[in-house]
């Protein structure tokens, strides 16, 4: 189910690893970052108390992102598009 607003979308999918769901697998809280600068920034200014889910980097999707995981294991992810 996709629902966008005002620039803003909720998205509930099933998790894409196959596992069930769980309260840190299927949950995702993203931010949409303006530029890859943006991405990177995020990504250092989070770090401390949190484990690398993924690096900074260019997606199959067309994105470029970095996930994280909070220290009770929710998944936070930036992104924005891979040409910006």
């Amino acid at each position: 189910m996709i629902y966008a607003h005002d620039g803003g979308r909720l998205m509930i999918t099933k998790p894409i690893d196959g596992n069930p769901a769980s309260a840190a697998n299927g949950g995702t809280i993203g931010v949409a970052a303006a530029s890859r600068a943006h991405v990177l920034a995020w990504h250092e200014a989070t770090r401390g108390g949190t484990a690398i889910e993924s690096s900074p980097g260019e997606r199959p999707n067309g994105s470029f992102a970095a996930c994280l995981r909070d220290p009770d294991g929710n998944k936070l992810a930036a992104r924005c598009p891979a040409t910006k």
